[in-house]
């Protein structure tokens, strides 16, 4: 505790040094005194020394008279995260009602009303995450233990006995080389300690009141025999990864296992892709513009950038739409789910029609492609993200 004292007062002290030592330096440093709306008022920019001659510096660029309030550096803060200085509320009614017109402009260069589609990106990006995980995402993906009852459990435990029995079969063949012998041997093994578990688990049934209640596993994991576990199925990797011959023969085995992996934990699946969709969102843009371009091919008027601003604006209102679904969805608030699902073409058509300037018929069939090309953008990406997480 005095250690972290005495590194405060240490940096308090230096901060006390450096302020003197830049008043030494630059005795006008800091010395403007603000008036009373909080800003100074001062004939040479602050910044440079260049005398001023409006509003902001024509020699850097800086504002004039700048503040030195507690209200002025709240505007900062607000300003830098979310870039509110009027271009957030010129752009977001717009961009609802008549997305086309704050396509256009951009485009064409009337940038300084409006937020950067990058920028509006990224921020749309930020808040869906926060949002999205606070609500749940698109419902509770937590794994659930099954129970089963003691009828059900006999059931099972036959199945066991059938597959242990089968097995034991196989490895009776004289055809099987050594390698399909040791695999066998493995595969046995695991059966059988299914087969164990699931007549300790016959057996609570049975002593039980009869009932018919569900009965859950207790387990406990040890975690010695964790580590053992997990060592086994390294090996049992190793083992099986062995058997292939060839190339092709491996990638089909390390797509079996990663499908195998998806679909014994989908849980881990779907809590591993919402946490890193938002990483890989940006995905979204250069798989989009491929179906784009195809809507104007070998177009001279519209080129790659105009497409590429389109997208983002549009990736950019959708990701809000996503959003407000997400809180329907986690609030069972039906109207919250309907009405962005039914806007959603419909903003799709005005985007088009207005940033491009097609008639209606030209706008129609073509957010009819877009929407095809959509699902098959999102399908893609699902794709990506998976081999991603799955490797």
């Amino acid at each position: 505790m005095s250690g972290e004292i005495g590194d405060i007062s240490g940096a308090v002290g230096e901060g006390v040094l450096g302020a003197g030592l830049a008043g030494a330096v630059e005795p006008k440093t800091g010395t403007d005194t603000p008036g009373p709306d909080g800003h100074t008022h001062e004939s040479a920019c602050l910044n440079c020394d260049t005398p001023l001659m409006g509003a902001h510096c024509h020699n850097c660029g800086q504002r004039a008279h700048v503040h030195r309030s507690l209200r002025g550096f709240m505007h900062d803060l607000v300003h830098g995260v979310l870039h509110f200085e009027g271009k957030f509320w010129r752009t977001m009614p717009l961009l609802i009602w008549r997305p086309g017109k704050v396509m256009r402009e951009y485009i064409d260069g009337k940038r300084a009303r409006y937020l950067s589609p990058i920028a509006l990106f990224l921020f749309t990006v930020f808040v869906s995450f926060a949002l999205f995980n606070a609500n749940g995402g698109f419902g509770d993906i937590s794994p659930e233990v099954q129970g089963a009852t003691s009828a059900e459990l006999q059931e099972s435990l036959k199945q066991a006995d059938r597959t242990v029995a089968d097995l034991n079969d196989q490895l009776a063949s004289a055809e099987l080389t050594a390698e399909e012998r040791v695999a066998l041997r493995e595969r046995i093994r695991g059966a059988t300690a299914s087969r164990d578990l699931i007549a300790k688990l016959a057996e609570t049934g049975a002593a039980s009141d009869g009932s018919g209640s569900l009965i859950k596993p207790t387990i406990t994991v040890d975690p010695s025999d964790l580590a053992a576990a997990v060592q086994g199925e390294t090996n049992d990797a190793a083992t099986a990864s062995s058997v292939e011959e060839t190339a092709t023969d491996e990638a089909a085995n390390w797509l079996e296992q990663s499908w195998e992996k998806a679909r014994d934990n989908p849980g881990l699946l779907l809590y591993k892709l919402q946490t890193n969709a938002y990483k890989l969102s940006w995905l979204l843009i250069p798989l989009s513009l491929p179906f784009m371009w195809i809507l104007f091919p070998f177009s001279r008027r519209f080129k790659l950038y105009d497409h590429t601003v389109v997208v983002t604006y549009s990736i950019s209102f959708m990701t809000m739409l996503a959003v407000i679904m997400s809180v329907g969805i986690a609030y069972q608030i039906w109207p919250l789910i309907a009405l962005p699902a039914l806007y959603a073409p419909f903003h799709l058509y005005r985007s088009l029609r207005g940033a491009y300037g097609l008639s209606r018929f030209g706008a129609i069939w073509r957010m009819l492609v877009l929407s095809v090309s959509i699902w098959i953008t999102m399908t893609l990406f699902i794709l990506i993200m998976i081999g991603i997480v799955v490797a």
